[in-house]
């Protein structure tokens, strides 16, 4: 089965690298977001990275990340012809208040403005400092790969793909046919409440939590999200057999 990963903002496709080995017997890809790595000069927002993925990678399964996975939405949402399936971990579809989205946008902007004035290292050393990832372990953080992002690429994306710049999905969610995971970590509290509610907007969702993670599911607990993901492509599998 081919799946294709998508990382969280400051990753890079290299980040997956530690949870390839576990995903044994599938043809793995691992692109890198608009922004970050390879694409660091690519300047485009996620409907149009989602048109580019869809058409370059083909059907799939895709599984995303954080950022990857408000881009696997898109992706699902508007190319549902290359999802056979879709995996959410730690994600959001959006936020439905006009106001916090315009407010959230606007700090958005700022950070990258910080973010330009910069260099990637003191960005980095900030960014993983926050809440989000006090429960992932230093030397899982893949600090390697996100140095490999310049301040122009990670602007860029803050400016285009951002929580802030992103529509607000939740009204589609309803139109998701394909099955789909959606995957939080147990300390993760906000993501948690916000996987629950996206849980029961999709007509063919599993929801799944995983103990003792936080925010960086794959890379805080990486056996027991391989393990859950494996337990759910054989469930997706057997409900599309006759």
């Amino acid at each position: 089965m081919r799946l294709v990963l998508l990382h969280g903002f400051t990753q890079t496709g290299g980040s997956w690298d530690p949870i390839r080995s576990l995903l044994l017997g599938h043809d793995v890809v691992a692109p890198d977001a608009p922004g970050h790595g390879i694409n660091a000069t690519q300047d485009i927002d996620l409907p149009t990275a989602a048109a580019a993925l869809a058409r370059d990678q083909g059907k799939a399964v895709w599984i995303g990340y954080s950022m990857g996975g408000r881009l696997a939405l898109h992706v699902a949402l508007d190319h549902p012809d290359a999802v056979t399936g879709l995996v959410l971990v730690s994600t959001t579809p959006g936020i439905d208040d006009d106001g916090e989205r315009n407010a959230r946008r606007a700090a958005d902007d700022a950070l990258a403005d910080e973010i330009e004035a910069g260099t990637t290292q003191v960005f980095i050393d900030r960014w993983l400092a926050g809440p989000l990832w006090a429960t992932l372990p230093r030397e899982r953080a893949g600090i390697p790969q996100r140095l490999a992002n310049t301040p122009a690429g990670l602007a860029s994306s803050l400016r285009r793909c951002g929580t802030g710049a992103q529509a607000d999905l939740w009204p589609r969610l309803s139109t998701l046919a394909m099955p789909v995971l959606v995957l939080t970590g147990g300390l993760d509290r906000k993501f948690a409440v916000i996987g629950d509610r996206m849980a029961g907007s999709i007509p063919r969702a599993t929801r799944v939590e995983i103990a003792g993670a936080g925010h960086a599911v794959p890379w805080e607990q990486p056996g027991e999200f391989a393990a859950a993901v494996h337990a759910w492509l054989s469930d997706a599998q057997g409900a599309r057999r006759p």
